[in-house]
């Protein structure tokens, strides 16, 4: 038995009456009751109450400070129960108390009210904010997340491996974290972006099912959903598998993860199929938040010929938003001024009478037939109000954001659901325009589909990649990969890599996949984002232990920092002045 406590004081409870027991733990609040004295000791299982018949042995305690206390537990007061507490019953009377160690008269901060103060102050002092109780808790049931999506995995008779951190840099959509090597002069290690490799290059090592909670390195900045530098991945890889066998592990490990550790409504197998295509036109994006009703529709061929200039010619998407003719002129005003802050030059929109005319800047310029296609096009009722949005480039862009603050203003979205879809069939490549050449749009080692001799046609070409959606936050990419060295060779001489930049760049998978690699395929959940939608989170650091800030910075331990010279001579590397 440990000399420091024999219980847990957040533990203790109305059973334990009457026995001698020691505890440990941070003094979270000092109470003086008319002379009467009461400390709370907060431990990792919450808090309890001591009290002493001589309050005197409390004196020279502050807040925060480290203390064993040994005592007798006795049944609390009836008006000072708490019964907000396990412990709120009973209190632990105080025959000795010790401090381990002591805090100072004043702290950075509140820890009871840490995450009010300005997140740079927490990350800077981190050790204090995690006393927190929203914060431990939400490490805490973080770890729990964890062991459950392992024994999940370790059910469906996948096998956890490890796979290096040290590897080669390799372009996979991101910037390395590049490490200089001090053995061997000029070159560099990389952190990986992903196991990419590695967990292709097991299938070809003949093991069947792979998975690891796997850190990912990426020289991104961060954003409320991603944070800068690590993340951590469900990352899973199957041998003979289509992207069918990984959807049903995919919806199992989502469907079963969640309906662990939320109350609210969960999606059930089989979740939603949507192209990418698809996603685009009625969703404005490939991330599609299901919970809300609103839909895109295309009005380009409607307006193919039409005299009102803004919209001819040119994509022109609408949304209906029923029985809302009725809202003030301020509340559309309030539309038109998002639209111009992302961007737009404006919105149109016109509201539906009753006798199904119409009512709006717009109207005038609409031919009859033009407003007889939209009432049958867009369902019109009698109420309802349309919304245009056109552009040449970004009309998906924008009408996808307008849904979502129509969605948001008008209250729809079901924020008691957690709503999934698989999107899929993306394009395997895009033009780009500076280099007049075509770029992978998502992971290289994806199988096309159709084969080789879809890659005839790479404008149109579709990859066998897939992401699984929850309420608008991707939380999974995967794709069948390609293990074909034939239509490897084809797929990147269309990106621009010739056979020798595969074997430098790939050069391991390259020459694997010559000594007989089968059809595999897998994907990674994001254990960071899931763990965010589950807590309700804004902020993804929320989740982590010990995040980097905003802008790439351990303000705790000091990182990035400078390093001595002779450590830079050891790496070979000499730092050039920035001009």
């Amino acid at each position: 038995m440990s000399k420091f406590r024999t219980h847990y004081g957040g533990e203790l409870t109305k059973k334990n009456i009457k026995e001698e027991v020691i505890i440990a733990g941070w003094v979270e609040n000092i109470r003086d009751h008319g002379g009467v004295i009461f400390l709370d000791i907060r431990d990792v299982k919450g808090n309890v109450q001591i009290v002493s018949n001589d309050s005197s042995v409390f004196d020279g305690i502050n807040r925060e400070s480290v203390v064993m206390v040994q005592g007798v537990v006795r049944k609390r007061a009836e008006d000072d129960i708490n019964a907000k507490l396990l412990s709120g019953e009973i209190e632990i009377l105080v025959d000795k108390i010790e401090v381990l160690s002591k805090a100072p008269n004043t702290l950075p901060f509140d820890v009871k009210t840490s995450r009010n103060n300005h997140e740079d102050t927490r990350l800077k002092y981190r050790y204090l904010d995690l006393r927190n109780n929203k914060v431990k808790n939400n490490i805490i049931f973080r770890g729990q997340v964890i062991d459950f999506l392992r024994k999940l995995m370790v059910k469906n008779d996948f096998l956890e491996i490890q796979t290096p951190i040290l590897t080669v840099s390799s372009p996979e959509g991101a910037r390395d974290f590049i490490i200089p090597s001090r053995k061997h002069h000029g070159k560099f290690y990389s952190l990986p972006q992903a196991p990419q490799q590695f967990k292709q290059l097991l299938m070809v090592g003949g093991f069947d099912r792979y998975f690891q909670i796997a850190p990912c390195f990426r020289d991104e900045d961060a954003r409320r959903d991603r944070i800068y530098g690590e993340f951590y991945q469900l990352d899973f890889e199957m041998c003979f598998a289509d992207e069918e066998d990984v959807y049903q592990i995919g919806e199992k490990i989502f469907y079963e993860t969640f309906k662990k550790f939320t109350d609210k409504k969960v999606d059930k197998p089989p979740f939603v199929r949507i192209s990418y295509e698809e996603a685009m036109l009625k969703y404005g994006t490939d991330k599609p938040d299901l919970r809300n009703p609103l839909m895109i529709i295309d009005l380009s061929e409607i307006f193919k010929e039409t005299d009102f200039k803004p919209f001819r010619g040119v994509p022109v998407r609408g949304i209906v938003a029923a029985e809302i003719a009725d809202k003030p002129n301020s509340w559309f005003n309030e539309i038109v001024d998002y639209a111009t802050s992302i961007g737009m030059p404006g919105i149109g929109y016109f509201k539906v009478n009753d006798d199904m005319s119409f009512a709006g800047p717009i109207d005038k310029f609409l031919s009859v037939e033009e407003r007889e296609a939209l009432i049958k096009e867009c369902n019109l009722k009698a109420g309802s109000v349309l919304f245009f949005i056109a552009d040449r480039k970004l009309v998906n862009k924008y009408a996808g954001l307008i849904r979502t603050e129509l969605g948001r203003k008008l209250d729809i979205i079901d924020k008691d659901r957690f709503a999934w879809c698989i999107i899929n069939d993306f394009p395997m490549y895009e033009w780009n325009e500076e280099t007049e050449g075509y770029d992978f749009t998502h992971n290289p080692f994806s199988m096309p589909k159709g084969g080789l001799k879809a890659l005839e046609q790479p404008e149109t070409v579709l990859a066998n990649q897939y992401d699984f959606v929850c309420n608008g936050v991707e939380l999974a990419t995967g794709a069948v990969r390609n293990h074909d060295l034939e239509i490897m060779r084809k797929a990147f001489a269309i990106a621009g890599y010739n056979e020798k930049d595969l074997q430098e760049k790939f050069g391991g998978m390259y020459q694997a996949f010559q000594y007989g690699a089968p059809p595999h395929a897998g994907m990674a959940p994001g254990i960071d984002r899931i763990i965010m939608l589950l807590l309700e989170e804004d902020n993804i650091r929320e989740t982590i232990a010990f995040p980097m800030n905003a802008n790439g910075q351990d303000l705790m331990m000091g990182a990035p920092s400078t390093v001595s010279e002779m450590q830079l001579r050891e790496a070979h590397i000499k730092i050039r002045e920035k001009k």
